[in-house]
């Protein structure tokens, strides 16, 4: 297997630098997703990373496919996150879609002739899922009938289907949760306006409005009772790759750094000769090095009792030590570093947004809180010194 990953690895990085890098301004420009340059990476054979080979993908395990997105977030973190989801959904149709599903489906996602994506998020419940509104109807044909908004979609109105959680019923809790995929052109489907945002505005954002939409029982991926659990899982792989890419990031604010401090004269030499600018570009190294390890042992502990805790360890770590890095890589240019032509702005507001999406920095130290909390229950009690903890 590790070859087959050194390979994908290899193809990441060729479309890295020759597909999105020299393009994703125009990109920015244009406001419009480049399927273009989503087609090409599914010939690279980078849309299908953890669907097996009998439906077109390249059955790697989440700990090697994850590592992709690094080589993509060197030339754009939003891009190697609307793929990461792409292909979540897509291990997802491939391991617990119906038949019927799969047959329809599976070989269009791996092959990126459709594009899939990922709604739970809503306008009143972002990190509280439990609030959730979308409400699904079983027909007596078996059919459901689904009604209500999600927000923050993306790739809306691009992706050609759209892994939907839903409620069943009007209690609250999340035992009566579903997931079930709903096609683009189904009746009912619309969206809002785009978002506005600053740095990634190819990427399309918007809400998913539901109006009396009816799909199939063939199109449920998890029944009732196993959608919030499902979509847990799925955040918990997106939190790890979004680390992965924030890595990317990381390597190429360093990067730019790197090559704008050796060549810049100044005080009879060049700037990376001064010591408080290596001090400065050696702690987002360490960083960057400490990213890698912990990403890399959170993909391995996925679907394990550690998976949860790990990807918010992840998740809070990573993406914080990224828009630190992009924000000491602009000083360390000066007044360049302002300057659109090298990116570190850009890099900065693409570290922000992947602070927040898939679970704030701080819905992290939730999780990790509770992990906290769990453990303090296995700690045996350490006896008090004579003197102290007394009333």
């Amino acid at each position: 297997m590790s070859a087959r990953i050194d390979e994908i690895l290899a193809a990441a990085r060729r479309h890295a630098e020759e597909v999105v890098a020299p393009d994703v301004a125009a990109w920015n420009e244009a406001g419009t997703w480049p399927r273009e340059a989503s087609d090409a990476a599914a010939r690279a054979g980078l849309l299908g990373l953890y669907a097996p080979a009998e439906w077109g993908g390249q059955g790697l395990p989440l700990a090697e496919g994850i590592r992709v997105y690094e080589e993509l977030g060197r030339a754009d973190g939003a891009y190697a996150f609307a793929l990461s989801m792409h292909n979540i959904c897509t291990y997802a149709v491939c391991g617990f879609g119906t038949d019927a599903f799969r047959e329809k489906w599976a070989r269009d996602l791996t092959s990126g002739r459709k594009l899939a994506n990922f709604s739970l998020t809503e306008p009143q419940s972002g990190s509280d899922a439990a609030n959730m509104k979308t409400r699904a109807v079983i027909n007596g044909d078996g059919t459901w009938t689904i009604n209500g908004r999600k927000a923050w979609v993306s790739l809306a109105g691009e992706a050609d289907v759209y892994l939907t959680v839903v409620k069943t019923s009007d209690a609250p809790g999340h035992r009566d949760m579903a997931m079930i995929a709903i096609p683009k052109d189904t009746p009912g489907l619309s969206f809002g306006p785009r978002y506005e945002t600053p740095s990634y505005n190819f990427l399309p954002l918007a809400e998913m409005h539901l109006d009396n939409v009816t799909v199939p029982e063939e199109n449920i991926i998890l029944p009732v009772g196993k959608g919030l659990s499902g979509a847990l899982m799925a955040i918990d792989i997106a939190r790890v790759s979004i680390a992965s890419g924030c890595c990317g990031l990381m390597q190429s604010a360093l990067d730019i750094a790197l090559a704008y401090t050796s060549r810049r004269r100044m005080f009879g030499g060049v700037c990376l000769d001064l010591e408080g600018i290596q001090w400065m570009l050696g702690e987002v190294a360490t960083e960057l090095e400490a990213s890698r390890l912990l990403y890399r042992a959170a993909a391995e502990a996925l679907g394990t009792e550690r998976g949860p805790v790990m990807a918010a360890h992840a998740k809070r770590f990573v993406p914080d030590a990224a828009l630190k890095a992009a924000t000491i890589c602009t000083q360390a240019l000066g007044g360049s570093g302002l300057l659109a032509p090298w990116q570190l702005d850009r890099l900065s507001r693409l570290a922000q947004m992947l602070r927040i999406v898939d679970g704030t920095t701080e819905i992290c130290r939730v999780v990790i809180g509770r992990d906290l909390r769990r453990r303090a229950q296995e700690v045996p009690e350490v006896p008090v010194p004579k003197g102290y903890g007394e009333a």
